[in-house]
């Protein structure tokens, strides 16, 4: 006897005869004899009775068909089983017009979910192709009931599903230096230790390139400048030993010879040693220059995931001292300053730049020369952006400036946003750790079904305890995924976890990575703070000092709640402000669906990134960093600060050090500049006129504006999708 049924999406329901008995006399009515309710009750009861204790709709169906085929009416027979024909066609079709938006090149939410993917060519068509197949089989058999049901309706989002069978995790900080040292095996081929700088910078790339392809988020290296520096020495070894072979000399007296910087100088006027030192940290410098602009070309052309993607790559640097890393980070600044090609700005890696009090900010600090060089750089390409070590949330108590590894207690981060710093399972770092996976909650929509309670009180109260509710799916369903990813084996990640994750080097390739990934982070995301407020107060957080109270109170209870969630469920919870992309016109599309246009909250295709301050809003950057400062602290999983400036900044470095200055005096901890920057398409002529359409220089009218999306550069906005091409529009000057 049946008692309960299997649907489709995985779901266990009670049997209900009623709908079998449904679906016979709709066939039934579409015969010339009709309805026969005698017939139609006894094929339901064999059916219930015969019928294993559960089943799936399918299996029911089929017997309903056995059932028909051998009863008198074998016509019905033939019309339950077209009508179950066309249910079936009517669900694929879904499938169908999605696989024909991919294959048509369509610029729509699908297709332009990711703007770094190139779903137009055949490698990207078949990553798009399997990513939305895949979906649905999470839904129906990875998620838990109640995380599918918050999905479905909108209120829960879950970043990367597509990669979730995989047991993928989401982003990792490469430790750079046990590479280089010890070299490593990915599965197929071995890279030996590093001896030059040359092959320190290549990699350094295959680091990047290779994890990529195991993960599904982001790949950064935290201190760039640190890990590459011995090799700048190692160089000018190379040099000095060189000039022994042409000149028959001993020079090892000056192998170990202290620079206070590697500068490239004219040997004219030079005699004797002098001028043959002067040679070798001439060679040295550039060797090192045309290592780091190997570095970025090969950032900006070296492929994964099948071919259709360059590498989310992100590096940190800006406080190594010595004169050998100055060195790295000069021709890094100087190569990224020049372009990639025939001058573009390059896309890949995000670079970030480590502003630290002593160190790397200051007029009198050592390192005040290059983060001037660094204002200028981001004045013309956008990078770098700015790391705050000197942020309260950022600073570490093991931190000290004589100390040779102290990049180890500074904090990184991935160019869109993503933080990893404290850790409850072992040290404080961002080496070798990582986020596991995140999800993100719509809070517009648990506030549009409370902004009707007049009570202001009450309305706030039923906000808090919807949120809650969101709270605790969110938390179970990462942990449910923290359970799925730890069964992983070792040799699924051969890069990840043997050279990279902390703790990895001590596993075999057939133990699961249950053991060591506990240090990474489960986030739990947010979008839509400026709408939110709007429907639980008219205003939001940048126009009303009250709605910016309740905004902090809303993420503070946030930050509150992992905490909780760290303790209950074991596991490094934080709260991130989430980087919107795809997802920037996904819960609006659906909130329109259910609550229909609503002014200041619905009225635009897309909802404001984490607790920005709209895009459109006009408003000082000094208004900008105040409203927007108190939520990097409560957001430990990663958050930015950006400012609109206008005019040509190329010829003004110093507006960006006032930004700068900005996220110094109000405690921000990560923030990039943007502004105009065109690039004509054919001739790769590139200027800041506004709204240019005309290259001056070839006369093109195929001009692209490059533009941050979401931390990260996009090279042709071809590739945005609907909603945040929408948001690029509404973007005002802060001024």
């Amino acid at each position: 006897m049946i008692h309960t049924v299997i649907k489709r999406d995985g779901r266990i329901v009670g049997y209900n005869e009623e709908k079998i008995k449904a679906a016979i006399r709709k066939a039934m009515l579409q015969t010339e004899m009709g309805e026969d309710e005698a017939l139609l009750q006894k094929i339901a009861d064999r059916i219930g009775m015969t019928g294993n204790e559960r089943m799936t709709v399918e299996e029911i169906q089929d017997k309903v068909e056995l059932e028909l085929m051998s009863s008198p009416r074998k016509e019905v027979a033939k019309r339950y089983i077209a009508y179950r024909d066309q249910r079936n066609i009517a669900r694929r079709a879904k499938t169908r017009d999605m696989f024909l938006e991919i294959i048509e090149a369509k610029n729509n939410e699908i297709t332009r979910e990711n703007a770094n993917m190139n779903t137009d060519s055949p490698a990207g068509m078949m990553m798009k192709f399997a990513s939305e197949t895949t979906k649905p089989f999470v839904d129906d058999y990875l998620l838990s009931a109640e995380a599918r049901d918050a999905v479905r309706h909108g209120y829960l989002h879950i970043h990367d599903k597509d990669y979730y069978p995989t047991k993928s995790l989401t982003c990792v900080q490469h430790p750079l230096d046990r590479i280089l040292k010890h070299g490593f095996m990915a599965g197929h081929g071995e890279s030996r230790p590093a001896k030059r700088i040359e092959t320190a910078s290549i990699i350094s790339c295959i680091s990047l390139e290779t994890a990529q392809n195991e993960m599904h988020g982001g790949q950064a290296i935290p201190a760039f400048d640190f890990y590459l520096a011995p090799f700048v020495r190692s160089s000018y070894i190379e040099e000095i030993k060189s000039l022994e072979q042409l000149t028959g000399r001993d020079l090892k007296q000056y192998y170990d010879k202290e620079f206070d910087d590697y500068t490239h100088r004219p040997v004219d006027g030079l005699d004797g040693d002098d001028r043959l030192i002067q040679h070798a940290v001439n060679q040295t410098v550039e060797r090192v220059h045309q290592s780091m602009e190997a570095f970025i070309h090969n950032m900006n052309t070296i492929h994964s995931r099948g071919g259709n993607q360059v590498v989310f790559s992100s590096i940190n640097y800006g406080t190594d001292t010595s004169a050998e890393g100055r060195c790295v980070i000069r021709e890094l600044l100087n190569s990224t300053y020049e372009g990639v090609g025939s001058g573009a700005t390059a896309i890949f890696p995000i670079q970030i730049w480590k502003k630290k009090r002593g160190v790397s900010y200051l007029p009198e600090d050592r390192n005040y020369d290059l983060y001037k060089l660094a204002c200028k750089v981001t004045a013309r390409r956008f990078f770098p952006n700015f790391l705050n070590l000197d942020a309260t949330f950022n600073q570490h108590e093991k931190w000290n400036a004589e100390d040779p590894l102290r990049y180890r207690y500074e904090v990184a981060t991935m160019g869109c946003r993503t933080r990893v710093f404290e850790n409850r399972f072992g040290e404080k770092t961002s080496i070798g750790r990582g986020n596991i996976s995140f999800s993100t909650i719509n809070i517009v929509r648990i506030a549009i079904e409370c902004m009707m309670i007049k009570d202001k009180e009450e309305r706030i109260a039923r906000f808090f305890k919807k949120l809650d509710e969101m709270l605790e799916i969110t938390a179970r369903q990462l942990c449910d995924r923290f359970d799925f990813q730890k069964t992983a084996l070792v040799k699924q990640f051969p890069l990840l976890m043997s050279r990279l994750w902390n703790g990895s080097d001590t596993l075999r390739p057939d133990q699961t990575i249950e053991s060591v990934i506990n240090q990474g982070t489960l986030g739990i995301g947010f979008i839509g703070l400026a709408e939110c407020l709007v429907a639980l107060t008219g205003k939001h957080h940048g126009e009303s000092e009250e709605s910016q109270q309740l905004g902090l109170k809303i993420v503070s209870h946030m930050r509150s709640r992992v905490n909780e969630f760290s303790e209950r469920y074991k596991h490094n919870f934080s709260v991130l402000a989430t980087p919107a992309e795809g997802l920037s016109g996904k819960f609006t599309t659906k909130d329109r669906k259910s609550f229909g246009i609503i002014e200041g909250i619905t009225d635009k295709i897309y909802y404001t990134n984490s607790n920005h301050v709209p895009v459109y809003y006009h408003c000082s950057p000094k208004h900008k960093a105040e409203v927007e400062a108190p939520y990097h602290e409560l957001t430990g999983g990663g958050h930015i600060f950006y400012v609109e400036i206008d005019g040509d900044a190329t010829h003004n470095p110093q507006a960006i050090a006032d930004i700068v200055d900005l996220m110094d005096k109000n405690n921000i901890g990560y923030c990039s500049v943007n502004h105009n920057r065109n690039r004509c398409m054919s001739c790769g002529h590139e200027d800041a006129t506004d709204s240019l359409e005309i290259c001056p220089k070839c006369g093109s009218t195929h001009i692209d504006k490059l533009q941050r999306i979401t931390g990260y550069l996009v090279g042709t906005t071809d590739r945005w999708n609907p909603a945040k091409l929408a948001e690029l529009n509404d973007r005002v000057v802060h001024k």
